[in-house]
């Protein structure tokens, strides 16, 4: 029995090619797939910024006091509602720019996944609006800050201008969000 689960160790190490990848150079159709994505990667961080910011940065853009309404929705890739609502986000942001209407993307993805992840779902969506990722790991602290009334699930959204301000923790129809916004402005 011994000899038989040798004989297939043997097998299976004959079988398997060793490489040593730390030491070799991959074939050059590899390195022309790797270059090309390394060159996708770099064109998308420069031509999609998505700023990195922790609470004390992103708290500014919670409270502006101007002539503009503000949507800022609260996000990450793998929250399925989250991808969801997000061209009507950018219909209202298209459709109510006259009325100064801006919306913010705060994605909560792990600081990590900003080039892997975010860059790369925005540029493929086509996503106009700001965005910025939320890199503050004291979720307890800066959570109710946002609001009182925020759990901390996602999809999240305030609505604000300087007489107003309201938020949701729950995803939209583009009528709902467009209804929301309507009763700010």
């Amino acid at each position: 029995m011994k000899w038989i689960a040798l004989v297939l160790l043997m097998l299976l190490l004959t079988a398997c090619p060793y490489r040593d990848y730390k030491n070799s150079e991959p074939p050059a159709d590899e390195t022309t797939a790797l270059e090309a994505e390394k060159k996708d990667n770099t064109e998308a961080a420069s031509t999609h910024k998505v700023p990195s910011l922790n609470f004390d940065g992103l708290q500014p853009l919670l409270s502006k006091d101007n002539d503009s309404t503000y949507v800022v929705n609260f996000w990450a890739t793998w929250c399925k509602p989250c991808i969801k609502e997000m061209p009507y986000f950018e219909k209202l942001a298209s459709e109510y720019a006259k009325e100064n209407v801006k919306v913010l993307f705060v994605s909560l993805d792990f600081p990590e996944k900003l080039e892997s992840q975010v860059i790369p779902f925005i540029q493929k969506n086509n996503i106009r609006s700001e965005v910025v990722l939320l890199d503050d790991a004291d979720a307890n602290g800066w959570i109710p800050k946002v609001s009182k009334e925020w759990s901390g699930a996602i999809p999240a959204t305030i609505i604000y201008n300087s007489a107003t301000r309201r938020f949701y923790e729950r995803s939209f129809t583009y009528e709902e969000l467009e209804e929301e916004l309507k009763t700010v402005l």
